[in-house]
C-alpha cells in the first residue's frame, strides 16, 4: 500500500495533531508508600476545516527510533466518518433507569 509522511501531506488542507495521553495506576513503594506509575500515550488526530476531529492512531506508522509518522495514501478511506457532537443524536432505548 503507497504511504506518505506527514510532511508530504502539507498541501491538504486537513492537518495531524498529536496529544499525549497517560494511563496511570497506584502501586506502593518498597516502604509501603503510595506512588503513581504512569505511561504515555500517545495519540494522532486528522483535523480538517469544518469536519470533526478523527482519530487515526491505529492506521498511521510511527516509527519509533526517529519518531516519523507514515500514513496511507488513502487515509481518507480507512477512517470512520466522523459527526459533530450536534449532529449526534441519542435514541431512547427505554432501559435507562429515571
Amino acid at each position: 500500500m503507497a504511504r506518505e509522511s506527514v510532511a508530504d501531506n502539507v498541501d491538504s488542507k486537513c492537518r495531524i495533531a498529536e496529544i499525549t495521553q497517560h494511563s496511570c495506576v497506584p502501586k506502593k513503594n518498597r516502604f509501603g508508600h503510595p506512588v503513581v506509575h504512569c505511561i504515555p500515550i500517545p495519540r494522532l488526530f486528522r483535523m480538517c476545516p469544518d469536519q470533526p476531529a478523527v482519530e487515526v492512531t491505529r492506521v498511521v506508522e510511527i516509527d519509533l527510533a526517529t519518531g516519523s509518522v507514515e500514513m496511507p495514501k488513502a487515509l481518507g478511506q480507512m477512517i470512520p466518518q466522523g459527526k459533530a457532537w450536534r449532529d449526534v443524536v441519542k435514541i431512547d432505548t427505554g432501559n435507562e433507569e429515571e
